[in-house]
């Protein structure tokens, strides 16, 4: 089961927040096909948001094929978006570990690896925002 965490002072939207952690769950492996997700009142019990707000991030989420309510019994994943690279075992992912674990042995805060790696995300695979791709 998945635990929303809502950042108030981040400026995006909390149901937003949770369309973008359910994502984030569904490609990292976290939640898979037939996994349900909490209810709205578990979410607004431990986030303490609107139900309203949790709804709309379902319905989002729903119409995006990912998810999708079964009455009475609440809302379950229908469909994952984790690569094989991404699982948990994979070669990748355990790279991508040991090398968070070097920069933290050399001195690199949380901010500093963030922009790090933003930097590069971006150098690689373009701006999110506009859709360009750097140049090949």
């Amino acid at each position: 089961m998945i635990d929303y965490r809502i950042e108030r002072r981040s400026g995006v939207p909390a149901y937003l927040q949770i369309v973008q952690q359910t994502k984030q769950a569904l490609r990292l492996g976290t939640l898979v096909p037939g996994d349900r997700l909490p209810t709205a009142k578990e979410v607004v019990e431990a986030t303490a948001i609107n139900p309203n707000t949790v709804l709309k991030a379902y319905r989002e989420l729903e119409r995006e094929g990912l998810v999708e309510p079964r009455p009475g019994r609440g809302t379950f994943v229908r469909r994952g978006l984790a690569a094989p690279q991404t699982e948990e075992d994979s070669p990748l992912r355990g790279e991508l570990r040991d090398w968070l674990r070097r920069a933290r042995g050399a001195g690199l805060g949380r901010d500093d690896v963030s922009a790090l790696f933003e930097a590069h995300l971006e150098e690689t695979f373009g701006h999110a925002h506009t859709g360009l791709r750097p140049p090949d």
